[in-house]
């Protein structure tokens, strides 16, 4: 099984401070939709405290929660990858605080360190994989038979 990646602990020191000197400070109360699944994608943030649950909308009035994250964790991918929309919704389950980063300042600072958007987009890939590893093994729990007393 892949390990939780903490996106700015992985980025070497050189890449880490080049990356939040673009962050600023943010904070959303408890209940607050942070986006939603089919908005636009031009921000990303890391979590420095609280919780934030990622729903999959299931019908119009039903949504799933399909991750938790917290503290280090990153919020958002979907500002890399065309179309740039949010393929989740993302809901503060408690009072966040976080880093916001912009996507085209990002992005433009990749262009310009070329190093830095290779380490970065690599970064994103591992959190993800991991993150879709974690969620294959709940739903294969969820949905195995439950056998009692037999092997």
């Amino acid at each position: 099984m892949t390990k939780a990646i903490k996106l700015l602990t992985a980025l070497p020191p050189p890449q880490r401070r080049r990356l939040t000197a673009l962050a600023r400070e943010v904070s959303f109360p408890e209940d607050t939709r942070i986006f939603e699944a089919g908005g636009k994608a031009d921000r990303f943030w890391v979590i420095r405290s609280g919780a934030v649950s990622l729903t999959q909308r299931v019908t119009s009035l039903r949504r799933v929660t399909v991750a938790s994250l917290g503290a280090g964790d990153l919020l958002g991918w979907s500002w890399l990858f065309p179309p740039y929309e949010w393929d989740f919704g993302a809901e503060a389950f408690s009072p966040v605080r976080a880093y916001e980063f912009d996507a085209s300042e990002v992005l433009a600072l990749c262009e310009e360190d070329p190093q830095l958007g290779i380490v970065l987009v690599r970064t994103v890939a591992e959190i993800l994989a991991h993150r879709l590893e974690t969620t294959r093994g709940r739903l294969l729990d969820s949905y195995a038979p439950h056998r009692h007393g037999s092997l």
